[in-house]
């Protein structure tokens, strides 16, 4: 029976056209890949390139991916809203078909190990990958960006690579795992604000002891005030509960959610319990539900 894993890749550029159609045709120019979109923000200065495949070629197109980022973006000169520490900066693998977590973990560990020798960049394994408890989650190695990392590498301090060189060099590291469906969910709210953004994000993170599976920063982003949220288990907090949890937020603080967006797919019973208009998801059409490109998956 056919195997498909998904890759959601983070690559840190926003407004290089250029370069990004360059980062997405090495992907798409592996065999029996198939992507299945491409977002860029030029205020987080990040795109996402979601696509699927048959486990192995899913780790060539990451591999020619982080190659050709790795060659085009300098982290030295990168500035965006979004927390980064590589030019690939976050390659995660999600089992959708006929692949289990275990599956994930080995291509993740098997790309981490090829990219730190023959790219020669500091590689950090997340999630259901890591080696090392202190890389398990993601925030941990991005805390303070770029800058922070390339301090902690220099005097050993976590987090430390598990793969390539123990320095950071102008492509930075890649963060790479094996993980669930996510939802990335981003809400803006009616003012310009981010104080406001930044209020509401630490109410509603786990983290901070709000809503449990929910990371969250307040950034700024087009103009207005943007809570950018990960939702790591949507089936305990679905996104309608968190969106009338920040509503709540929201009116208390005297503003008012203005919209919001999702990054990459998302499964179709996400939105079990509300529909797309009920979630005001201004980017919604069908191809963001992910059981419609695996219909066709080849």
């Amino acid at each position: 029976m056919k195997q498909i894993v998904e890759c959601v890749a983070n690559f840190s550029e926003g407004r290089r056209q250029d370069v990004i159609a360059k980062i997405v045709a090495a992907i798409g120019a592996i065999d029996r890949i198939q992507v299945l979109g491409v977002e860029s923000d030029i205020d987080h200065h990040r795109s996402v390139v979601t696509f699927i495949g048959a486990p192995r070629d899913v780790l060539r197109a990451a591999f020619e991916g982080i190659r050709v980022a790795s060659s085009l973006i300098d982290l030295k000169l990168h500035r965006g809203q979004h927390p980064r520490i590589g030019a690939a900066d976050v390659i995660p693998f999600v089992p959708l078909r006929n692949v289990n977590m275990a599956d994930c973990v080995e291509l993740a560990r098997s790309l981490g190990q090829r990219v730190g020798e023959e790219l020669r960049l500091p590689v950090f394994l997340y999630a259901e990958a890591a080696l090392q408890e202190a890389n398990r989650d993601i925030a941990a190695i991005r805390r303070g960006g770029y800058e922070a990392l390339k301090n902690s590498i220099a005097t050993r301090r976590p987090p430390q690579p598990d793969f390539g060189p123990r320095r950071l060099g102008r492509a930075g590291g890649c963060i790479i795992g094996a993980r669930p469906i996510l939802i990335a969910f981003n809400v803006y709210l009616n003012t310009a604000d981010l104080k406001i953004a930044k209020r509401i994000a630490g109410r509603i993170r786990e983290s901070s002891g709000g809503m449990p599976h929910v990371k969250g920063l307040g950034l700024f982003v087009k103009g207005k005030a943007q809570v950018s949220m990960n939702l790591t288990n949507y089936q305990v907090t679905s996104m309608r509960a968190v969106l009338e949890r920040i509503r709540q937020e929201a009116q208390g603080d005297g503003v008012q959610i203005d919209e919001s967006e999702v990054i990459g797919l998302i499964p179709r019973d996400a939105l079990a319990g509300g529909s797309a208009r009920q979630l005001q998801i201004a980017n919604f059409g069908p191809e963001r539900i992910l059981e419609y490109h695996l219909d066709d998956a080849r």
